[in-house]
């Protein structure tokens, strides 16, 4: 038998919560969560359309075919984020890390993506159409089949 003090029960308890929460599939997270470590995170099919998520750490979270329409993630890190499908529509993501992100299909009409870094990223179908991308990091980025219709592409590093 194996007998626990209090402090590591309470310890257990957190480790407990906190699997909880890591897991938000389908969630309406619509409220502000600017710099929340969401590292790692299941955010699929969640609603995060207009969501202040500026500055926060996404890095490696599943995202697929979640709403983030109008969401500021302006500043945020989403390196290994897999965000298929994913509504970013109008959202700010000015400045954003989304190096070796997995944005196949995703839905970027009229984003900011200014300044992002997107080394590395899968766009495959992605659409960008009148999407700001000006002096944004595309190197070794994956765009094929990416829609880039009235994207603003100035100064944008495409190289490789």
């Amino acid at each position: 038998m194996t007998v626990m003090t209090t402090s590591q029960e309470d310890d257990m308890d957190s480790e407990i919560k906190f699997r909880t929460l890591a897991d938000l599939e389908g969630v309406d997270l619509r409220g502000a969560l600017e710099g929340a470590d969401l590292r790692g995170a299941c955010l699929s099919d969640a609603r995060l359309s207009g969501a202040n998520l500026r500055g926060a750490c996404l890095a490696d979270a599943r995202l697929t075919n979640a709403k983030l329409g109008g969401a500021c993630l302006a500043d945020a890190a989403l390196t290994d984020a897999r965000l298929w499908g994913a509504d970013l529509s109008d959202a700010n993501l000015y400045g954003a890390d989304l190096e070796d992100a997995d944005l196949r299909e995703a839905d970027l009409r009229g984003a900011d993506l200014r300044f992002a870094h997107l080394v590395g990223a899968c766009l495959r179908g992605a659409c960008l159409e009148g999407a700001y991308v000006a002096d944004a990091k595309l190197s070794a980025a994956d765009l094929e089949g990416a829609n880039l219709a009235d994207a603003d592409l100035r100064e944008a590093d495409l190289r490789g």
